[in-house]
């Protein structure tokens, strides 16, 4: 027997951040994906014991202020493309200076120094993504697919999808269909 989950891995790390800063006793307030302000100074003693309990699950404190802000633009853009609440048209340059409260030029220069490539191409990366994950997850067609991360229509897409994957989506759709037929030959 075989279970399939959907998972939200922002509500997974949140959780997660919050038990570990429960269990120090320490008094805390998260600002946001990746940010937490604390109300007094922690110690040097509270942030290795922070440290150890965080590596465990892969989370890392990060201590320099140009790597922090990239994390940053990466964790508001996986928010930003998750988010189904509608608002896929807001402008990136205008959510990540809003969200992030620095301009969008010197995020966008900080980002591209810093990883090599460019918040445009990040945002792709990141749609095309959460395009697969609900092509395998949610039996969504193209269509609604497209709708639901915000693209003006199927063709641009499945033209991003294509240069990302080297696929077209009705490829990837059909390669998982048959990968799923062949698990479910194998298990029986």
């Amino acid at each position: 027997m075989k279970l399939y989950l959907k998972y939200d891995i922002n509500v997974i790390f949140k959780k997660t951040l919050e038990e570990q800063l429960d269990k120090l006793d320490i008094q805390y307030k998260i600002n946001g994906l990746g940010e937490v302000e604390f109300q007094d100074g922690l110690s040097v003693e509270k942030i290795a014991e922070l440290t150890a309990l965080l590596s465990i699950y892969g989370i890392k404190i990060i201590k320099d202020h140009k790597a922090e802000v990239v994390q940053r633009i990466k964790d508001a853009i996986a928010t930003m493309v998750a988010d189904t609440t509608g608002e896929k048209h807001y402008k990136t340059s205008v959510y990540l200076a809003e969200k992030l409260g620095y301009s969008y030029p010197y995020l966008a220069s900080l980002f591209s120094e810093s990883t090599y490539t460019s918040i445009e191409n990040f945002v792709i990366i990141k749609r095309i993504d959460h395009a697969k994950s609900l092509m395998l997850e949610d039996k969504l067609t193209l269509t609604e697919i497209a709708h639901t991360l915000g693209y003006s229509s199927v063709a641009h897409l499945s033209s991003q999808f294509k240069k990302t994957t080297g696929l077209t989506p009705t490829i990837f759709q059909k390669i998982i269909e048959e990968r799923k037929k062949q698990q479910e030959t194998a298990n029986n």
